[in-house]
């Protein structure tokens, strides 16, 4: 693979459409409830900070503390400098899926070790869907990218079929109804309500 290799997705993308998302959080809806339980937007942050470290990591095949830990085992959280930190990852870790043998191989993340051509798409899923749980609870538009949910929709529906459910903190699927967009059955199926609100 070649980072010009268009047979796997680009992160890119989804990495933007969150970061743009980050710039428009405020600190006074840090204590504000998200999609996911227990996360207040301060922990989805941290969340997609430690995830896109993670991610990137696993890209490089640099296993170590960023990529062998259970990303539920303690509450994230943000650091002084965290809007600084969280733009360079999200810069960061479409990059590192762009290097050449990012897809090739086995990885780690999250403590397990699977095919890095899986993990590549688990981030996408992570990127996808976490923005749509952190535009929904801070009231912010949010328009992924066709293509990026039809990657999202095809793994959590294979997930779902395996009987798996979602991944992650992912929980069972919420139905939709069928002629619901794209984005809303991906949120269905991640476990979250596309109706949800504040």
């Amino acid at each position: 693979m070649t980072p010009s290799d268009d047979s796997h997705p680009d992160l890119g993308p989804a990495a933007m459409a969150v970061a743009a998302l980050v710039d428009g959080v405020t600190p006074e809806q840090f204590e504000d409830p998200t999609p996911c339980p227990d996360y207040a937007v301060r922990n989805l942050l941290g969340h997609l900070s430690g995830l896109s470290l993670a991610f990137r990591d696993a890209a490089l095949k640099n296993a170590g503390p960023t990529t062998d830990t259970d990303p539920g085992a303690t509450l994230p959280d943000l650091g002084d400098d965290w809007r600084a930190v969280l733009a360079a990852r999200l810069t960061e870790l479409p990059a590192a899926w762009r290097s050449p043998g990012a897809w090739e191989g086995m990885t780690q993340a999250g403590g397990v070790t699977f095919p890095a051509a899986d993990a590549g798409v688990v981030a996408l899923n992570e990127l996808v869907v976490h923005g749509w749980d952190l535009a929904r609870a801070t009231g912010q538009p949010y328009a992924p990218e066709p293509a990026d949910l039809e990657v999202a929709y095809t793994m959590l529906s294979a997930a779902t079929e395996s009987g798996a459910g979602g991944a992650g903190m992912f929980g069972p699927p919420v139905p939709v109804d069928e002629n619901a967009s794209l984005l809303d059955q991906v949120v269905g199926l991640s476990g979250r309500d596309p109706a949800w609100t504040p």
